[in-house]
């Protein structure tokens, strides 16, 4: 698919993975819609792209509603979607203190799984009332997001591994599932980002620990090689149902 001229939704847009892939959209001549829970955020990307920002909780599916509709209203429907909006949280099962808390185990699901499920779903019943682009019957594509975590994931990490092994497992029935309307379904797994989130979570030291396993290029993935990879999977209709690590090798020990 040509990216020019397309609209495209990127979840989780307005920092990050989210960022650097509406920035590269845009520069192909996208019309992005950047939607995330930090409004102001959004915004300051999308006046830098022109393009529109929109606040959605994807935990929530009224939220989401109302941000598709609006997406729709103000610039079409769109043929690209990435779903790049997710969360974590380190914690172990159980330890002495007492169990990993219920609530946090769900919100966690909620974002990174359910919420990916029903942008996907409500999108995609957008996209099938479009025209088709070409010879391949095509309409649209979805890229979504899980993490290398959702393979081999670490101590502490039971949470977001299986939502982000969801958002995984889902991608060859999706697949399926919209093939015969001409929509294809991707899933990227990246590895370790250089991003101000990742940093949050780790840690200075607990990110240079986790560097310290990756083979080659041994250091923090940049978002503009997320974005490229991004970009590409849109552009090259042949790719379809799979799901693509980009982690310079890197497989999970069990400690991070």
């Amino acid at each position: 698919m040509d990216i020019k001229n397309k609209i495209a939704i990127v979840t989780g847009g307005a920092s990050g993975l989210g960022a650097d892939t509406v920035r590269a959209l845009a520069a192909k001549g996208a019309k992005v819609a950047v939607l995330d829970l930090n409004l102001d955020l959004a915004k300051t990307i999308a006046n830098e792209v022109g393009g529109l920002a929109v606040k959605v909780d994807v935990a929530d599916g009224e939220s989401v509603e109302a941000a598709l509709a609006t997406v729709k209203a103000e610039l079409g429907t769109a043929r690209i979607v990435m779903n790049v909006a997710g969360i974590g949280i380190g914690r172990k099962i159980t330890n002495k203190k007492g169990p990993h808390p219920l609530d946090s185990f769900l919100r966690v699901v909620n974002v990174n799984l359910t919420g990916t499920f029903d942008v996907c779903r409500l999108a995609s019943t957008d996209m099938i009332a479009l025209d088709t682009l070409n010879e391949d019957g095509e309409r649209g594509v979805f890229v979504n997001v899980a993490s290398i975590f959702g393979y081999d994931g670490p101590v502490g990490n039971t949470a977001y591994a299986a939502s982000k092994a969801g958002v995984i497992g889902m991608t060859l029935p999706m697949a399926r599932d919209l093939a015969p309307y001409g929509i294809r379904v991707m899933t990227i797994c990246p590895g370790v980002f250089d991003t101000p989130l990742a940093k949050a979570e780790t840690g200075e030291e607990g990110f240079n620990r986790l560097i310290a396993n990756v083979p080659f290029p041994k250091r923090g993935g940049n978002p503009k090689e997320f974005a490229k990879l991004a970009c590409h999977i849109v552009e090259n209709t042949m790719m379809n149902g799979e799901c693509i690590r980009i982690d310079a090798g890197m497989r999970m020990g069990l400690m991070i």
